[in-house]
Parts: C-alpha cells; sequence; structure tokens
C-alpha cells in the first residue's frame, strides 16, 4: 500500500506503484492544476513539491511528476498547486506573477507558482540568482521570460526578512497555508511502512527511463530503489570521495567540501539539467542508461573512476568505469546487479577538472558533444591526464590513447596540438539531429582545446591552437 499526504490528505491507495505521479495527481485526485505538458521532464508545467522528514524536520524539493514513479512518494509530502493556496486570496509567488504580468495563457503559470513557492520554503540562499534555478526547468511560450524574472525577484524581495527556516514566518507572509506547520507531525502519524517490492524492472528517479519506456513501466511492475539506505550518501576519507548510487546532482551540489575541492562545480552541473531534474536523477541511474552523451558519466570518466557492483546475495565486485560500457547500450552489469558506489580521488593541489558542453540550448538539452578532463601538473609537465568525451562514440568514451599520450609529457601548446590529433584518431561520430560527423569532430577538437584554456588562461589562448589546428 503506498502511502503519503497530497497537499492535507493522506493517500492510501493499492495504485500500480510504476504510474507516474502526475497521471495519479491528475486523474484520481483531480487535481488538474498540474498539467501535462512534455511528459519528458522538460517543460516543468507537472512540477510539484516532494517533502522528506529526517530527524523531525521536513524539506522540499521540487521535481517533475510526469516522469516519476508514484512509489516514490511513499512516506513523503506532496505538494501541488492546489496544495500552496490561500483562502480568498492570492499567495505571495501568484500574486508577484499576477503584478508582474507574467501569465499569458496560464498552461505553464501553475508549474512556475510551485517552484518559487519551493525556492521560499527551501534551505538554499534566498538571492535572485538561486530563484531563477528555482524556476530553471519551467517553460513558457509566451511572455519571454523578463515579467517572470520580475516575478521570481520580487518574491526574493519579500524573503530578505526571513526568519530562517521558519514555516510560521511564511505562514504569517502569505507564503504556503497554515497546514504546512502540521505537516512534520502528519508526516510522523501515517506510519508508512516499508514500500512492499515486486520483482522488477529496477527504478530510482526515473528520469532517464520515464522518458524512454514510460508505457512499459507503468503497465509492468517495477522494483523501486530511490529510497535504499545503503545506496546513498557521499563520503570523503583520505582523499577518496564515495558516492553512492542514488545520490542526485543536487546532493554533489550542495556537498561544501566537494565544492572547495572543484571550485567550478556548480558551474559544471548547471549544464546538466534543470533543479526539477537534479532534485531526482540518480548517478547509478545515469551510468546504467549507458548513453554515450551521458552528462555525468563523462564527468566520473575523467575523474577515473571506480564503480562497486552489488549483487543480490550482497556479494560486491569492483572495476574502473572506463571498463563498465562495452558497445551501444551493453554495460557489464548481470541480473539483479546494481552500481552501490562511484568512487574516485579527489583533485590535489596539483590537479585541476574541467568539463565542457554544446549543445543546441546553453541549458536544459542533451549534449551534442561534451568532455571532461583531470589533469596533474607539476613544474609545466604533465604527470596524470584523463580525458573523456560524449556525442562521438557508442559509448561514453574514455579517451585511453590521448590520456596516455599526454601522461609525462611538457604543458605546451603543440603537445596539445598532437594530442588533438591522437583524439581524432579515437573518436568516430556518425552524423545524426544533433550534428553531422563533421561537426562532432570539430566540436571535439575545440572542446579539448577549452580544457586547457580554461584551467591554465595566462598560459593558453584558443588563437594558439586554431592557427595551427
Amino acid at each position: 500500500m503506498i502511502t503519503f499526504i497530497l497537499n492535507n490528505k493522506t493517500i492510501k491507495t493499492s495504485a500500480h506503484s510504476g504510474m507516474t505521479l502526475l497521471d495519479f495527481v491528475r486523474y484520481e485526485q483531480r487535481l488538474t492544476g498540474t498539467k501535462i505538458g512534455c511528459r519528458e521532464g522538460d517543460c516543468g508545467a507537472c512540477t510539484v513539491l516532494v517533502g522528506t522528514l529526517e530527524n523531525d524536520t521536513i524539506s522540499y524539493q521540487s521535481i517533475t511528476s510526469c516522469i516519476s514513479p508514484l512509489g516514490n512518494a511513499h512516506g513523503k509530502h506532496i505538494v501541488t498547486v492546489e496544495g500552496t493556496n490561500l483562502k480568498d486570496k492570492l499567495t505571495t509567488a501568484q500574486e508577484a506573477m499576477k503584478a508582474n504580468y507574467a501569465t499569458q495563457c496560464g498552461f505553464c503559470t501553475p508549474g512556475f507558482v510551485v517552484a518559487l513557492t519551493g525556492f521560499a520554503i527551501s534551505n538554499s540562499d534566498k538571492n535572485y540568482n538561486k530563484a531563477l534555478d528555482a524556476i530553471s526547468g519551467n517553460i513558457c511560450r509566451c511572455t519571454g521570460y523578463k515579467s517572470i524574472e520580475n516575478a521570481a525577484y520580487q518574491v526574493v524581495e519579500t524573503l530578505e526578512n526571513q526568519e530562517k527556516n521558519s514555516f510560521k514566518w511564511l505562514i504569517e507572509n502569505g507564503f504556503i497555508p497554515e497546514y504546512f506547520e502540521g505537516i512534520p507531525k502528519h508526516l510522523k502519524a501515517i506510519e508508512a511502512d516499508d514500500l512492499d517490492q515486486p520483482k522488477g524492472k529496477y527504478v530510482a528517479g526515473g528520469t532517464d527511463l520515464y522518458v524512454q519506456q514510460a508505457d512499459n513501466l507503468i503497465d509492468n511492475s517495477v522494483h523501486l530503489i530511490q529510497e535504499k539506505s545503503f545506496l546513498k550518501g557521499i563520503e570523503i576519507n583520505n582523499g577518496i570521495c564515495n558516492i553512492g548510487a542514488n545520490s542526485t546532482v543536487t546532493d554533489l551540489w550542495n556537498h561544501t567540501e566537494l565544492n572547495s575541492y572543484f571550485p567550478n562545480l556548480k558551474k559544471h552541473l548547471k549544464l546538466v539539467s534543470s533543479e526539477q531534474i537534479r532534485n531526482m536523477a540518480s548517478f547509478g541511474g545515469n551510468l546504467v542508461n549507458a548513453s554515450p552523451i551521458g552528462d555525468m558519466t563523462i564527468f566520473f570518466l575523467a575523474l577515473n573512476s571506480d564503480i562497486t557492483i552489488i549483487n543480490p546475495a550482497d556479494k560486491e565486485r569492483q572495476l574502473p568505469l572506463k571498463e563498465f560500457y562495452q558497445d551501444y547500450k551493453t554495460y557489464d552489469l548481470k541480473d539483479g546487479e546494481l552500481i552501490k558506489t562511484i568512487s574516485f580521488k579527489l583533485p590535489t593541489k596539483d590537479s585541476y577538472f574541467n568539463f565542457e558542453k554544446v549543445c543546441k540550448r546553453t541549458h536544459l538539452d542533451i549534449a551534442s558533444v561534451n568532455s571532461a578532463i583531470h589533469i596533474s601538473v607539476e613544474n609545466e609537465k604533465i604527470q596524470e591526464a584523463h580525458v573523456s568525451i560524449g556525442g562521438v562514440a557508442a559509448i561514453p568514451k574514455y579517451l585511453h590513447k590521448t590520456s596516455a599520450f599526454l601522461n609525462g609529457k611538457s604543458l605546451t601548446s603543440e603537445i596539445i596540438l598532437e594530442a588533438s590529433d591522437i583524439l581524432q584518431n579515437e573518436i568516430s561520430p556518425i552524423s545524426d539531429v544533433r550534428g553531422s560527423s563533421d561537426y562532432k569532430r570539430l566540436l571535439g577538437r575545440q572542446l579539448f582545446f577549452a580544457h586547457f584554456t580554461e584551467l591554465f588562461p595566462k598560459q593558453f589562448t584558443l588563437n594558439d591552437f586554431v592557427q595551427h589546428a
């Protein structure tokens, strides 16, 4: 029995756990403010909030309900736009949208309102850029966005005097209805036991699988693993980072210590997806989706990561991530096995990391080509290099020959140009909707050069490479 709180109502349902949360909300509960748009997690019209109780404190994140399995709501507080409403007046987020003429046809408006409300009740910094991040996964075809940005700015201004993490203050200032204050006690009282899990396809966040296989997952048994504790968490010990396969991009984004090791981490992760998807998508799911252009796969390949795989008997085995992929959508994972952790050495004072991505839109898009590098340099000599690239082969590509060539070489433009030639011989792009093979080769070359101009700006400019390439 799936048990959760939907707005201010306790839900106990025997509905199929693989159906989407969106369909349950709209068709079973008749809460039609949550809209059906793309059904791919791209437009944000179906945005809802998910509240999770930990140590008597509830935290909220926005997600796209169109690609979230209903079973993942078990034990949580789900908030739709109807659940944000106040009696006989607009909420602060709704009023900001109205005052700034930030709605026209209105189809996308509920998603924006929910995302802005989630921003207001989150534990994140209450600044304008963070507000824009919160609505980064919401698309509007009518307004041109400036009026929506102004609405977000108005919300931020109202929050300037907020008492830290105070539901009472948010209620008094019209952000959320009164019932929110009692949700932690309400969640404790519903006694949501562990969800009975049938044998079926493993599903974590669902952000890849529900885009590709929604109809199949809705009709067949799924085994939801998002809440399995042994797959969660980020630990740092003796210079090694271990990331649970169920950890999300948001977990990485919010990890203070990792941000100190990767100064541009948030800049890189912002290229990956919208905030709603960053809140949902698991790293394990990203790896086993085996997309040749999976952003986080390319990220972890350049860190020369190892993965730990666990079977139903709790036996574990380890292998380098660069040996995991065998062919298109084919990888070294046996029936019943799961990726448990991803591990890598943290950067040192002599090492550098960079991630680059080119796609048709700057954000919220699938890469045409993406690439990452982790390189150690001492006394102008490359001690170790690991380079990865996506979109130019049948698998996420670790560049074995290019990386090996760079090891031990002097850090000069001549060496980088030679390495670029080796890179071109290692890749085999094909023409598709994201670009011709020639275009992808060009992108591969330019992104490789961009790593060095970004990491060593005093030493290299793009002209150092373009003139000779």
